[in-house]
């Protein structure tokens, strides 16, 4: 695993990250952007959920947001993998790095959870779905303090 993580911080792309003295801090910068989108798209989208925002229908309300997260979840991803990238071995032994990807994939599995219990497109009412909602606050919020924690326990 360490000779993995060696050899993806000696690929030309990461070299190249690392060298400039813009591309880092432009990638750091869209890291934040996009999970700026993706929180704001999901704690709206959740509150939607728990009965905010009633003057809004909630289908097309959610829709649009869901839209919104996946992209911005797509940005996250992709700018986050080079940051991973500069300093892949040292993120790698973070227990707080792990922590952010373990809250990921829950939050990631509680929303295949929700959209399983989603008839005809329509979110699934009842009970369960408040939990879903309340779940996917906490752990995207939860998310982004373990992410903001990694740039100072290193």
């Amino acid at each position: 695993m360490d000779e993995l993580l060696a050899g993806i911080e000696q690929l030309a792309l990461v070299r190249a990250l690392k060298a400039s003295f813009v591309a880092y801090p432009i990638v750091n910068a869209l890291h934040i952007m996009s999970i700026g989108a993706l929180l704001t798209s999901v704690w709206l989208m959740d509150l939607r959920i728990l009965g905010a925002f009633r003057p809004l229908p909630q289908a097309p309300f959610v829709a649009l947001l869901r839209r919104t997260a996946f992209s911005a979840f797509a940005g996250a991803l992709v700018t986050g993998s080079l940051l991973f990238s500069v300093r892949a071995s040292e993120y790698a032994a973070m227990p707080i790095f792990l922590t952010k990807m373990t809250l990921i994939l829950l939050a990631g599995a509680n929303f295949l959870v929700f959209m399983r219990r989603a008839k005809g497109g329509n979110e699934p009412d009842g009970g369960v779905v408040t939990i879903l909602a309340v779940l996917s606050l906490v752990l995207w919020t939860s998310v982004l303090f373990a992410g903001r924690f990694i740039g100072f326990l290193n």
